[in-house]
């Protein structure tokens, strides 16, 4: 069983859920259909919604939450472990990551396991960026405008769609 609840960022409405685990999905702008109303939110959801508004005050550089990483597997896995130990303010490239996973020919890989990633801004994929700097692809309606609206608040500058 579990337990969403809402909330309005500045990148989009999030949809935070968590089981007995821990939080297992962050959803960017979810259909409005979607949208049920919760009466009570369990400490998990609570203490979430206070660590990422905290992010995005930019007070906050690191989380402290219980995951559910359960359904994660294989290349996607390995791929978000990398992913998640990209510190604030620092940002990898596809095929950085490959290489660092024996795969250097896989950054398109790379790149489809970060647009599956179930947790977005608690794995940082937007941490991740193509080997020009470009932004590539982001979750949400926002997509690009979202992830450079990330890496500006982690302090990188952006030029148009390009880290400089």
């Amino acid at each position: 069983m579990s337990d969403s609840v809402w909330m309005q960022t500045p990148i989009g409405i999030f949809q935070l859920t968590a089981n007995s685990i821990g939080l297992c999905k962050i959803q960017i702008d979810p259909p409005s259909t979607d949208r049920d109303p919760v009466s009570q939110i369990n400490q998990q959801l609570a203490e979430a919604k206070i660590q990422l508004l905290e992010y995005f005050a930019n007070i906050r550089k690191t989380f402290d939450l219980h995951l559910d990483l359960d359904q994660l597997h294989g290349f996607q896995k390995d791929v978000l472990k990398i992913a998640s130990q990209i510190p604030f303010g620092e940002v990898l490239t596809y095929g950085q990551i490959a290489s660092q996973l024996s795969k250097p020919g896989a950054s398109r890989a790379v790149g489809t396991a970060l647009a599956r990633n179930p947790l977005p801004i608690l794995i940082p994929c937007h941490r991740v960026v193509a080997a020009n700097g470009h932004l590539k692809g982001y979750l949400g309606k926002k997509g690009i405008a979202a992830k450079k609206w990330l890496l500006e608040l982690e302090g990188h500058k952006i030029v148009g769609e390009k880290l400089v």
